[in-house]
């Protein structure tokens, strides 16, 4: 059988249900988006393992998803091998170019026992807690550091300090260039936070900065936008601190929307406890705001990308950001979207939009 055209397969954990779910994985979107504008007529596949919740096979922007729907309680074994044989019906049906993975957790496995069995060029992209230790997947790949794609420094030292493996490549996701607002001089929030309201974010530390901020700007502004488990205790909390006036939950808003409000704002406030490479810490940079945050995803450093350790610390950086009479609110974009797709793709011999497979 021939081919005219070779694809891609993306294995990821979920891909958005529709082109209206835009809250899923936005980052992840636009990385597909970017991929169909800079290489047109490179053929794709989606297959998404957890969400959407059910076994289906539809298109998201002119791209061909596959929805296995494994959720939770399924066998591991039976899960791999429903992962393998969709691999295996697309080879039947394609020439298959290579195979990427987004994160290295469970559904990675059978992926690269797939691509090592037919010699498919395959790369995984450790995009977070994946790179964490205890993460059982990586003993039973065993992967090679070709293999291996870190989304920022800070990952790739964290995944050799548990496995002894150096990634290989370094690609940070990056920001959309192509998404420019008009840079505000507005300023009107002192404060941003956005993501999930989950512990691993420690957003009671955004609140207690907040609460310390207050005794010097008593009308300081501030607003943290996303949801989750912790709304009520965080909402609790704000009560308890007496700063309801000043910081306000947003809940989870659509992703253009975040964008435009953090060019409103002087400072991203990231108290996340672990981190591989923050897109929202990206994005508010993008939009002119100063980021502060335990954590220095590069080994360079970034411009009004400020790393803090401890909270008081956090306290303080904070109030002599907002002492600042001038403070610069130009947009740093120290890593575009564009070049994330563009290095991805080299690694599949996809060398320019103008070039075959």
């Amino acid at each position: 059988m021939s081919f005219t055209h070779k694809i891609l397969i993306i294995l990821t954990p979920g891909f958005p249900a529709d082109e209206a779910d835009i809250t899923c994985l936005p980052a992840q979107q636009r990385f597909i988006q970017i991929l169909q504008q800079n290489f047109p007529g490179r053929n794709m596949i989606i297959v998404t393992v957890q969400y959407p919740a059910v076994s289906k096979e539809y298109h998201w922007n002119n791209v061909k998803v596959i929805s296995l729907g494994i959720q939770k309680g399924f066998y591991k074994r039976f899960a791999w091998m429903k992962i393998w044989n969709t691999l295996k019906q697309l080879r039947r049906e394609n020439e298959i170019a290579g195979l990427l993975c987004f994160w290295c957790t469970e559904h990675s496995l059978p992926a690269f026992w797939f691509a090592r069995t037919y010699h498919l060029p395959h790369y995984c992209w450790i995009l977070g807690q994946d790179a964490k230790k205890n993460n059982h997947v990586v003993k039973l790949i065993r992967p090679r550091a070709s293999e291996l794609i870190a989304l920022s420094d800070s990952l790739a030292d964290e995944f050799y300090k548990n496995y002894r493996i150096t990634p290989r490549y370094v690609i940070p996701m990056g920001v959309d260039g192509n998404l420019s607002h008009e840079n505000h001089t507005d300023r009107f929030l002192d404060l941003i936070g956005a993501g999930s309201l989950i512990p691993l974010k420690q957003y009671e530390l955004f609140l207690e900065t907040v609460k310390y901020l207050t005794r010097s700007y008593p009308e300081l502004k501030a607003v943290i936008c996303g949801s989750g488990p912790e709304k009520c205790l965080l909402q609790s909390k704000i009560k308890e601190l007496q700063i309801e006036r000043n910081l306000k939950l947003a809940g989870e808003l659509p992703h253009d929307e975040l964008i435009a409000i953090m060019h409103h704002a002087k400072i991203f406030l990231h108290p996340s406890s672990y981190e591989g490479f923050s897109s929202a810490c990206l994005e508010a940079l993008s939009a002119g705001a100063h980021v502060i945050s335990f954590h220095k995803p590069m080994h360079e450093e970034i411009p009004h990308w400020h790393q803090v350790h401890t909270i008081r610390e956090m306290y303080i950086k904070a109030a002599e950001l907002l002492q600042e009479d001038a403070l610069s609110a130009e947009p740093v974009i120290p890593f575009s979207m564009q070049n994330a797709v563009n290095d991805i793709m080299v690694l599949f011999g996809y060398h320019s939009f103008t070039n075959s497979i």
